[in-house]
């Protein structure tokens, strides 16, 4: 069976519900899963989808939209909201990035499949049902419990120049302390991948991270949805605007990858200016004493960016990002 949604999709008013995914399981025959969804509606005018809970372990996008839902009138707007404020429920269930009923990774899902697995069902819906109704999507991020980031909104380099142009105004009035043009290094699966491809305006976000979040990266979030409402038209007030530092993400070289196993020890901290070749962090070996550390370099210059985040590592893990500052 298709996923159902429990409320209208082009009605006015406030509606919050659910997208019903049927999941026969040990514990439920006729069991479904409910993935939550609100929409906020009022005449005609353009369409904003927001997204969290992508993967469900990061929480200023997850706090910032059930916010929005709640709070949102739809007298004060024009258009519509979609909010899907814990896309991966499963994956949120379980505080987790990926989902615990197959192990689904819900941004390397799209464009999914109507006949796939549950989150592959999840990817499909939003792929086919509700990407192409939307003008703007946000699809908000942070680094989970594996990674640390500055605060940034980020697009993407695509070939459609114009409409490049159109993410970046958007990413722009999102106005994180940081704004970036990013490389992804495994881009295949990704939402922003697919949005991209329908020509739509994408907005993605990485607000920190630890599996937690601050009273600053929540603020930062909460600023940044609103503003993109102001951005679209559908909220009438300005937005709220601050400076911003513009960093690129151009190559491969911005990215560090531990080769070795064991504790890892920062030798710099995010935000810090580095140069190619400058040691970032060491990686201790696992109860092996009178070894040394494994020395870790920057792959270019520029700012620290990202990073590792719990003390243990693995052959593999993105260690560091470095990326270019392009003011001064």
């Amino acid at each position: 069976m298709a996923i159902t949604p429990t409320i209208p999709l082009d009605q006015d008013g406030a509606h919050h519900g659910f997208l019903r995914l049927p999941y026969s399981r040990d514990d439920s025959a006729w069991g479904s899963v409910m993935i939550p969804i609100s929409v906020i509606r009022n005449g005609d005018g353009p369409t904003a989808l927001f997204v969290a809970g992508n993967h469900g372990d990061e929480y200023e996008g997850l706090i910032a939209l059930h916010e929005l839902a709640a709070t949102l009138n739809p007298g004060a707007i024009r258009g519509r909201v979609i909010i899907l404020p814990a896309l991966n429920q499963p994956a949120v269930a379980a505080g987790k990035r990926t989902s615990p009923i197959d192990g689904g990774n819900m941004n390397r899902a799209f464009p999914g499949r109507a006949d796939g697995t549950v989150t592959q069902k999840i990817a499909d819906y939003v792929s086919r049902i509700l990407v192409p109704e939307a003008d703007l999507v946000c699809d908000l991020h942070s680094g989970g419990r594996t990674l640390d980031f500055l605060p940034f909104a980020a697009v993407h380099v695509l070939e459609d120049k114009a409409q490049q142009a159109a993410c970046e105004a958007a990413m722009a009035a999102f106005n994180a302390p940081w704004s970036a043009i990013m490389l992804e290094i495994d881009a295949v699966g990704m939402l922003d991948t697919e949005v991209e491809s329908q020509g739509k305006v994408f907005v993605t976000t990485e607000l920190g991270g630890g599996g937690s979040a601050t009273a600053v990266s929540l603020a930062i979030a909460r600023k940044g949805v609103r503003n993109l409402l102001c951005h679209m038209g559908i909220l009438s007030e300005a937005p709220e605007m601050a400076p911003t530092r513009m960093i690129d993400m151009p190559d491969a070289d911005c990215f560090t990858f531990c080769d070795t196993a064991g504790m890892m020890e920062p030798l710099v901290d995010l935000g810090a200016m580095v140069a190619k070749g400058a040691p970032i962090a060491q990686v201790w070996p696992l109860g092996r004493p009178g070894q040394k550390a494994t020395v870790f370099h920057a792959g270019r210059d520029g700012v620290l960016v990202a990073r590792h985040f719990p003390g243990l590592i693995q052959p593999g893990d993105c260690l560091g990002v470095v990326a270019v500052p392009l003011d001064s």
